[in-house]
Protein backbone atom coordinates (compact mmCIF):
# COMPACT_ATOMS: atom_id res chain seq x y z
CA UNK A 1 0.00 0.00 0.00
CA UNK A 2 1.11 3.46 -0.76
CA UNK A 3 2.84 5.69 1.70
CA UNK A 4 -0.01 8.72 1.21
CA UNK A 5 1.06 12.50 1.95
CA UNK A 6 -1.46 15.29 1.47
CA UNK A 7 -1.82 18.93 1.43
CA UNK A 8 -4.56 21.46 2.35
CA UNK A 9 -4.36 24.86 3.09
CA UNK A 10 -6.31 28.24 2.46
CA UNK A 11 -5.90 29.26 -1.44
CA UNK A 12 -2.71 31.65 -2.46
CA UNK A 13 -0.17 29.95 -0.19
CA UNK A 14 1.84 27.78 -2.37
CA UNK A 15 0.10 24.59 -1.37
CA UNK A 16 0.79 23.51 -4.90
CA UNK A 17 4.16 24.34 -5.60
CA UNK A 18 5.09 22.59 -2.56
CA UNK A 19 3.07 19.60 -3.48
CA UNK A 20 5.46 19.14 -6.47
CA UNK A 21 8.88 19.85 -4.18
CA UNK A 22 7.62 16.57 -2.16
CA UNK A 23 7.31 14.84 -5.96
CA UNK A 24 10.30 15.93 -6.61
CA UNK A 25 11.76 14.83 -3.11
CA UNK A 26 10.48 11.22 -3.86
CA UNK A 27 11.65 11.14 -6.93
CA UNK A 28 15.58 12.23 -5.94
CA UNK A 29 15.57 11.07 -2.69
CA UNK A 30 13.61 7.90 -2.71
CA UNK A 31 13.57 6.68 -5.86
CA UNK A 32 10.82 5.21 -6.18
CA UNK A 33 8.02 6.01 -8.50
CA UNK A 34 4.99 8.41 -7.40
CA UNK A 35 1.18 9.25 -8.06
CA UNK A 36 0.76 12.62 -8.19
CA UNK A 37 -3.27 13.27 -7.74
CA UNK A 38 -4.78 16.98 -8.52
CA UNK A 39 -7.96 16.84 -6.54
CA UNK A 40 -7.92 20.83 -7.08
CA UNK A 41 -10.68 21.83 -9.38
CA UNK A 42 -8.49 24.50 -10.84
CA UNK A 43 -5.87 22.40 -11.96
CA UNK A 44 -2.36 23.70 -11.85
CA UNK A 45 -0.10 21.04 -10.20
CA UNK A 46 0.82 19.85 -13.71
CA UNK A 47 2.11 23.25 -14.06
CA UNK A 48 4.65 23.10 -11.58
CA UNK A 49 5.38 19.41 -12.76
CA UNK A 50 6.15 20.30 -16.01
CA UNK A 51 3.63 17.95 -17.92
CA UNK A 52 0.86 18.61 -19.96
CA UNK A 53 -3.25 17.70 -19.58
CA UNK A 54 -5.08 15.48 -21.73
CA UNK A 55 -7.85 14.41 -19.60
CA UNK A 56 -9.53 14.95 -16.35
CA UNK A 57 -11.63 13.09 -14.39
CA UNK A 58 -14.16 16.01 -14.41
CA UNK A 59 -14.31 15.76 -17.97
CA UNK A 60 -14.66 12.50 -18.49
CA UNK A 61 -17.69 12.11 -15.84
CA UNK A 62 -19.32 14.73 -17.96
CA UNK A 63 -18.49 12.63 -21.76
CA UNK A 64 -19.47 9.52 -19.91
CA UNK A 65 -22.97 11.27 -18.71
CA UNK A 66 -23.67 12.76 -22.40
CA UNK A 67 -23.06 9.22 -23.67
CA UNK A 68 -25.36 7.43 -21.88
CA UNK A 69 -28.22 10.25 -22.38
CA UNK A 70 -27.55 10.16 -25.95
CA UNK A 71 -27.54 6.34 -26.20
CA UNK A 72 -24.82 6.13 -27.85
CA UNK A 73 -22.14 3.49 -28.46
CA UNK A 74 -20.02 2.07 -25.94
CA UNK A 75 -16.39 0.01 -28.03
CA UNK A 76 -16.56 -3.50 -27.37
CA UNK A 77 -19.83 -4.09 -25.89
CA UNK A 78 -18.46 -2.90 -22.60
CA UNK A 79 -20.89 -1.50 -19.65
CA UNK A 80 -20.44 2.09 -18.79
CA UNK A 81 -18.43 1.53 -15.65
CA UNK A 82 -16.29 -0.76 -18.02
CA UNK A 83 -15.93 2.14 -20.17
CA UNK A 84 -15.18 5.31 -17.63
CA UNK A 85 -12.53 2.63 -15.80
CA UNK A 86 -10.66 2.40 -18.97
CA UNK A 87 -11.11 6.22 -19.49
CA UNK A 88 -9.76 7.08 -16.32
CA UNK A 89 -6.69 4.66 -16.82
CA UNK A 90 -6.17 6.19 -19.87
CA UNK A 91 -6.23 9.54 -19.11
CA UNK A 92 -3.43 8.71 -16.04
CA UNK A 93 -0.30 11.37 -17.34
CA UNK A 94 3.18 9.66 -17.93
CA UNK A 95 6.30 11.39 -16.66
CA UNK A 96 9.71 10.55 -16.01
CA UNK A 97 9.25 9.33 -12.16
CA UNK A 98 5.84 10.10 -11.49
CA UNK A 99 2.48 9.83 -13.09
CA UNK A 100 -0.37 12.18 -12.72
CA UNK A 101 -4.02 11.99 -12.20
CA UNK A 102 -6.36 15.31 -12.64
CA UNK A 103 -9.54 15.98 -11.20
CA UNK A 104 -10.48 18.98 -13.43
CA UNK A 105 -13.31 21.07 -13.34
CA UNK A 106 -16.87 18.79 -14.69
CA UNK A 107 -18.36 21.07 -17.27
CA UNK A 108 -21.62 20.45 -16.20
CA UNK A 109 -23.78 22.95 -13.27
CA UNK A 110 -23.57 21.51 -10.07
CA UNK A 111 -21.43 20.81 -7.02
CA UNK A 112 -17.87 18.62 -7.49
CA UNK A 113 -19.07 15.71 -5.14
CA UNK A 114 -18.76 12.98 -7.87
CA UNK A 115 -15.81 14.02 -8.98
CA UNK A 116 -14.28 13.76 -5.72
CA UNK A 117 -15.69 10.35 -5.18
CA UNK A 118 -14.26 9.31 -8.12
CA UNK A 119 -10.89 10.94 -7.44
CA UNK A 120 -10.96 9.00 -4.23
CA UNK A 121 -12.36 5.61 -5.83
CA UNK A 122 -9.58 5.47 -7.94
CA UNK A 123 -6.51 6.66 -5.76
CA UNK A 124 -7.91 4.17 -3.53
CA UNK A 125 -7.10 1.63 -6.59
CA UNK A 126 -3.80 2.97 -7.96
CA UNK A 127 -2.20 3.37 -4.63
CA UNK A 128 -2.04 -0.39 -4.86
CA UNK A 129 0.59 -0.13 -7.72
CA UNK A 130 2.63 3.03 -6.33
CA UNK A 131 5.02 3.39 -3.17
CA UNK A 132 4.03 6.88 -3.04
CA UNK A 133 0.70 9.34 -3.50
CA UNK A 134 0.74 12.98 -3.48
CA UNK A 135 -2.71 14.73 -2.90
CA UNK A 136 -3.01 18.05 -3.74
CA UNK A 137 -6.18 19.26 -2.82
CA UNK A 138 -8.77 22.18 -2.90
CA UNK A 139 -7.72 25.18 -1.00
CA UNK A 140 -9.56 25.44 1.72
CA UNK A 141 -11.47 22.41 4.15
CA UNK A 142 -14.50 21.48 1.09
CA UNK A 143 -12.35 18.09 -0.01
CA UNK A 144 -12.15 17.29 3.88
CA UNK A 145 -15.35 17.67 4.76
CA UNK A 146 -16.64 15.69 1.34
CA UNK A 147 -13.90 12.88 2.99
CA UNK A 148 -11.91 12.73 0.02
CA UNK A 149 -8.25 12.83 1.81
CA UNK A 150 -8.57 10.17 4.16
CA UNK A 151 -6.05 7.32 4.95
CA UNK A 152 -3.34 9.87 4.88
CA UNK A 153 0.27 9.24 6.30
CA UNK A 154 1.36 12.51 6.48
CA UNK A 155 -0.76 15.80 6.06
CA UNK A 156 0.89 18.86 5.31
CA UNK A 157 -1.15 21.99 6.45
CA UNK A 158 0.32 24.88 4.20
CA UNK A 159 -0.27 28.26 5.18
CA UNK A 160 1.34 31.78 4.89
CA UNK A 161 1.79 34.56 7.25
CA UNK A 162 -1.19 35.55 7.86
CA UNK A 163 -4.01 35.83 10.46
CA UNK A 164 -6.82 33.75 7.74
CA UNK A 165 -3.80 31.74 6.63
CA UNK A 166 -3.05 30.16 10.16
CA UNK A 167 -6.92 30.80 11.30
CA UNK A 168 -7.62 28.39 7.89
CA UNK A 169 -4.87 25.99 9.12
CA UNK A 170 -6.39 25.84 12.63
CA UNK A 171 -9.94 24.94 11.12
CA UNK A 172 -8.25 22.10 8.99
CA UNK A 173 -6.97 20.69 12.20
CA UNK A 174 -9.93 21.01 13.85
CA UNK A 175 -11.93 19.07 10.92
CA UNK A 176 -9.65 16.50 10.90
CA UNK A 177 -10.38 15.62 14.04
CA UNK A 178 -13.88 15.94 13.99
CA UNK A 179 -14.32 14.00 10.97
CA UNK A 180 -12.40 11.65 12.50
CA UNK A 181 -10.52 11.49 9.41
CA UNK A 182 -7.39 8.66 9.57
CA UNK A 183 -4.34 10.87 9.12
CA UNK A 184 -1.48 9.41 10.95
CA UNK A 185 0.86 12.46 10.96
CA UNK A 186 0.24 16.06 10.89
CA UNK A 187 2.40 18.84 10.48
CA UNK A 188 2.16 22.86 9.88
CA UNK A 189 4.41 24.44 7.06
CA UNK A 190 4.24 28.41 7.30
CA UNK A 191 5.19 29.65 3.40
CA UNK A 192 7.01 32.78 2.34
CA UNK A 193 8.07 33.76 6.06
CA UNK A 194 12.05 34.44 6.80
CA UNK A 195 12.97 32.50 9.38
CA UNK A 196 13.25 36.05 12.00
CA UNK A 197 9.55 36.64 10.99
CA UNK A 198 8.83 32.70 11.64
CA UNK A 199 10.42 33.00 15.40
CA UNK A 200 8.26 36.08 16.17
CA UNK A 201 4.88 34.02 14.87
CA UNK A 202 5.92 30.91 17.27
CA UNK A 203 6.61 33.44 19.92
CA UNK A 204 3.06 35.34 19.59
CA UNK A 205 -0.14 34.50 21.16
CA UNK A 206 -1.46 33.21 17.29
CA UNK A 207 -2.74 29.64 18.12
CA UNK A 208 -1.31 27.02 16.63
CA UNK A 209 -1.93 23.57 17.88
CA UNK A 210 0.47 21.39 15.90
CA UNK A 211 3.12 19.77 17.34
CA UNK A 212 5.45 20.29 14.62
CA UNK A 213 5.53 24.03 12.49
CA UNK A 214 8.10 24.66 9.90
CA UNK A 215 8.80 27.56 7.62
CA UNK A 216 9.58 28.01 4.10
CA UNK A 217 11.23 31.91 3.16
CA UNK A 218 10.06 33.64 0.25
CA UNK A 219 12.84 32.64 -2.54
CA UNK A 220 13.20 34.57 -5.44
CA UNK A 221 13.68 31.13 -7.76
CA UNK A 222 10.18 30.24 -7.70
CA UNK A 223 8.96 34.06 -8.78
CA UNK A 224 11.29 33.82 -11.49
CA UNK A 225 10.58 29.88 -12.35
CA UNK A 226 6.56 30.77 -12.32
CA UNK A 227 6.92 33.63 -14.48
CA UNK A 228 8.90 31.39 -17.05
CA UNK A 229 6.34 28.46 -16.65
CA UNK A 230 8.41 26.09 -15.93
CA UNK A 231 8.51 23.05 -13.64
CA UNK A 232 9.78 22.49 -9.93
CA UNK A 233 12.62 20.22 -11.52
CA UNK A 234 14.47 23.53 -12.59
CA UNK A 235 14.90 25.07 -9.21
CA UNK A 236 18.73 24.68 -8.62
CA UNK A 237 19.31 22.31 -5.70
CA UNK A 238 21.14 24.87 -3.51
CA UNK A 239 17.67 26.95 -3.90
CA UNK A 240 16.51 28.36 -1.01
CA UNK A 241 13.18 26.67 -0.71
CA UNK A 242 14.22 23.06 -2.22
CA UNK A 243 16.50 22.96 0.73
CA UNK A 244 14.04 24.01 3.25
CA UNK A 245 11.77 21.61 1.69
CA UNK A 246 13.88 18.53 1.63
CA UNK A 247 14.72 19.25 5.31
CA UNK A 248 11.12 19.19 6.79
CA UNK A 249 10.60 16.52 4.74
CA UNK A 250 13.61 14.41 6.27
CA UNK A 251 11.84 15.31 9.20
CA UNK A 252 9.09 13.52 8.58
CA UNK A 253 10.45 10.55 8.55
CA UNK A 254 8.95 9.44 4.96
CA UNK A 255 9.77 5.32 4.61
Amino acid sequence: MAYVIAFAGKGGTGKTTIAALTVRYLIERKKKAVLAVDADSNSCLNEALGVQIHATIGKLREESLATVRSGGERPGGMSMEQLFDYQVQQSIIEANGFDLMVMGRPEGPGCYCAANNIIRKYTDILAEKYPYVVLDNEAGMEHLSRRTTHKVDLLLVISDPTMKGVQTANRINSLVDELKLEVDKRKLIINRVSDENFEKIKNSRVELPFTDIFNIPEDDNIFHLDLEGRPVFDLPSDSIAVKKAFNILDFCSIP
